[in-house]
């Protein structure tokens, strides 16, 4: 059994509180959630301050943690040490907040102006309710990362493969925040007919203004066949797949570098042809001439891009017949041996820092152990002396019975 989409039924869906999504198409959906399925962009709420937390911020930290657990567990099979590539990702996650942020705005300023015509900062510095565009993550954190990497003396190529599948699995989970904002879906005819097509009240608006923008109320027998391609959902599955492919592909790579390239062209071409069915991007250019996208355009360009490099290095090794992997070089072997030494001192250091604790304790006891000559008492000594008591009065000694004999 599935949701009519009728006329009535957009009507209720219209009137509704907004927070509510259907899958009309979907007959396990239905029967699992005949009245919809209530969501809420707030995950909770922190009593006493009263202060939300969304699941958009959650869901991003959250893939950025993963993303920095499985880099760090493989730093090794590429020949980084760890705490360097610590230090390098901080910064660049550091730069990934502000590069998306900055991207984002950039492209929908006008969103972030007073009525006076200056720029409200407090809108643009609020990042909690959305608004990060993952170019400009992946830009900013290239860039600050880059420069952290080339302080802290971390070779880039290797490290940028590690960036790269860390990057498929933040955009894997954080793009389900977009689930919970109802934002980041798509429109075609097609969708009507699809098991996972979905609206909702605001969904539903974005779409029919999308299609009819002269308008300024929803027909309803216009919007009955509405429904939203869930873009987020596109966009995740391809990413986990792409990080599958590329984890298993990575003990096989070729040279340094070239998982970030295949990253780089993996996700290009996916997100191609999902940000052509999207209704809410930034657009570059939008008149009745021309309308392009922005995150289209650069999705485009990187896979070309990509496909340009690999071709290029891949030509290029067979003329030097092959490339050395930076983990095999000297210089990495050199910096692991390093890292390892100062590991394995801070170790001893600390075996020995308890090791003095422990002396120290037990010089305490025999301190107190000894007497003022320097000497244990004798066993029987401190049996009398603890059993002495200078208060008691002394008792009268126990006559012998031979002493009782001779009394009498």
């Amino acid at each position: 059994m599935t949701l009519a989409m009728t006329s009535n039924f957009v009507r209720e869906l219209l009137d509704s509180d907004g927070n509510v999504i259907y899958f009309p198409n979907s007959t396990l959906f239905t029967k699992l959630f005949p009245n919809g399925l209530s969501i809420d962009n707030v995950m909770f709420t922190i009593p006493g301050i009263n202060l939300d937390i969304y699941w958009y911020g959650f869901l991003i930290a959250l893939g950025m943690v993963l993303a920095m657990i499985y880099a760090f567990s493989r730093c090794r099979k590429f020949g980084l040490d760890i705490d360097r590539v610590t230090d390098t990702v901080l910064a660049g996650l550091i730069g990934g907040i502000i590069g998306a942020r900055l991207y984002y705005v950039v492209f929908s300023i006008e969103n972030y102006m007073t009525e006076e015509g200056t720029l409200d900062f407090a809108e643009i510095f609020n990042i909690r309710d959305g608004g990060l565009a993952i170019y400009g993550g992946i830009i900013g954190g290239l860039l600050i990362g880059g420069i952290m990497a080339k302080i802290r003396k971390v070779k880039l190529a290797p490290m940028l493969d590690l960036a790269g599948m860390g990057f498929l699995i933040g955009q894997c989970l954080g793009r389900w925040g977009n689930f919970f904002n109802q934002e980041a879906y798509g429109y075609s005819e097609a969708a009507g007919s699809l098991p996972w097509g979905m609206v909702s009240k605001s969904i539903l608006n974005g779409i029919y203004f999308f299609v009819y923008p002269d308008n300024t109320s929803v027909v309803t027998n216009r919007a009955v066949d509405m429904l939203a391609h869930p873009c987020f959902l596109y966009e995740s599955l391809w990413c986990l797949l792409g990080f599958i492919l590329l984890h298993i592909y990575s003990k096989h790579r070729k040279f340094d570098g070239q998982l970030f390239l295949m990253y780089i062209g993996w996700y290009g071409f996916g997100r191609f042809w999902i940000e052509g069915l999207r209704t809410d991007s930034l657009y570059l250019i939008n008149n009745d001439t021309i309308s392009l996208k922005v995150s289209q355009l650069l999705a485009g360009a990187c896979f070309m891009f990509a496909v340009i490099m690999l071709v290029y290095m891949y030509i290029r090794g067979k003329k030097l017949g092959g490339y050395v992997l930076y983990c095999d070089t000297d210089e990495s072997k050199g910096l692991l041996k390093e890292a390892y030494k100062k590991t394995k001192k801070g170790q001893n250091e600390s075996l020995e820092e308890n090791e003095h604790i422990v002396d120290e304790d037990q010089h305490i006891l025999a301190d107190e152990f000894l007497n003022e000559d320097g000497e244990a008492p004798n066993e029987e000594e401190s049996e009398s002396e603890e059993e002495a008591d200078p208060d008691e009065e002394p008792k009268p000694e126990l006559e012998t019975e031979s002493v009782k004999e001779n009394k009498e």
